[in-house]
């Protein structure tokens, strides 16, 4: 046991040792990094006043569904996915189209709108998303690895292009204008506390959906699938079914954050669903941590106080502020993979 100390780093040692305050700390480093975390976001956010704080919280919230999303697929199975921008584009749409009222200015040849209420159009976004999702996921489902994140990269640029030129539709580069806030029993969540509330209940209600699936025994399929597929499917165990149901309940929880984004909004345009935002959604999992539902709230967090909290620096100019936003994110990634590979509170190592 000594001869094995003697190899590892002083940090090791001090934490291998049962009974010490160091083992203690290794134990319970998910725990504290998330206080920290909260502790951190929480102060900054205070500091800024209460305005900032229910903008982040309600960004993060927004993210946070889109990251837990994503981490159904890459956590669970294995499959580093580039193509959720696409669902997140299309909740979006059909939320702007169904809810928008019909009044609106029209571009010529432009389909008419529906004026549903927001909870009437959201379902239908989750099933077109999940449709598409199932149609896309039986090719999908052929591919492993490199090729796997190759076609769903391709799959993020088509989605890309039908949102910029399905005019009919979409209007393309106009965008859409004047979508409908969400309102029940002639409530409107109009508001930006209202609202902010609103996504932490959808949020809430996804992550407890996620934590439904991965704690059953499907879940547990799907991380011996990420292990090792094959020998799950020795034991008759059809994996690609597995990764299909998972690809599409993934595809169906994007296309709410895509709602919600668009009813915050109540603007989109093809802008907002560019290749850009798969990278920013891939490095949010990351960041909080792969297998990890907590993860994922804390990643989204970490994520949009940083876009957001960089207009408060006074030192760096307004010009350079969108770079200095990459430029962080790109630097915290290379730290967290060469120290914490796993992430802030991930279970597996990328």
């Amino acid at each position: 046991m000594i001869e094995k100390l003697k190899a590892v780093s002083p940090w090791r040692r001090f934490t291998a040792q049962p009974g010490n305050v160091g083992a203690a700390l290794r134990k319970n480093s998910q725990f504290l990094i998330t206080l920290a975390v909260i502790a951190l976001a929480a102060t900054f956010m205070l500091s800024q006043g209460s305005g900032f704080a229910v903008r982040v919280i309600q960004l993060s919230a927004i993210f946070a569904i889109l990251a837990v999303s994503l981490n159904l697929v890459i956590g669970y199975t294995g499959l580093l996915s580039l193509a959720h921008v696409g669902f997140f584009g299309i909740g979006a749409y059909s939320v702007a189209v169904l809810t928008t009222h019909p009044a609106y200015e029209q571009v010529p040849g432009h389909i008419r709108y529906f004026d549903w209420p927001f909870f009437a159009a959201l379902p239908v976004g989750m099933l077109v998303a999940g449709v598409v999702a199932l149609f896309v996921g039986g090719v999908l489902s052929r591919f492993r690895d490199d090729i796997f994140v190759l076609v769903t990269f391709g799959l993020a640029v088509i989605a890309h292009r039908v949102f910029l030129f399905w005019l009919p539709v979409t209007r393309g580069a106009f965008g859409i204008h004047a979508i409908e806030k969400p309102s029940i029993f002639g409530f409107v969540f109009d508001g930006k506390t209202e609202f902010m509330l609103l996504t932490l209940g959808f949020l809430a209600l996804v992550v407890f959906v996620s934590w439904l699936v991965v704690s059953s025994s499907f879940g547990r399929v799907l991380m011996a699938i990420r292990e090792d597929e094959g020998a799950i499917e020795v034991f008759g165990y059809k994996a690609r079914n597995y990764k299909l149901t998972i690809w599409v309940i993934s595809a169906m929880m994007a296309a709410v954050a895509g709602g919600l984004s668009a009813s915050e909004q109540t603007y989109i345009d093809p802008q907002s669903f560019v290749l850009l935002e798969s990278i920013f959604l891939v490095c949010i999992v990351i960041l909080g941590g792969l297998a990890s539902l907590v993860g994922s709230l804390l990643g989204a967090l970490v994520f949009v106080l940083l876009m957001e909290g960089m207009r408060f620096i006074d030192f760096i100019p307004d010009a350079l502020v969108g770079q200095g936003r990459l430029a962080i994110l790109g630097i915290l990634i290379v730290l967290l993979m060469v120290f914490r590979p796993q992430g802030l509170v991930g279970r597996y190592k990328l």
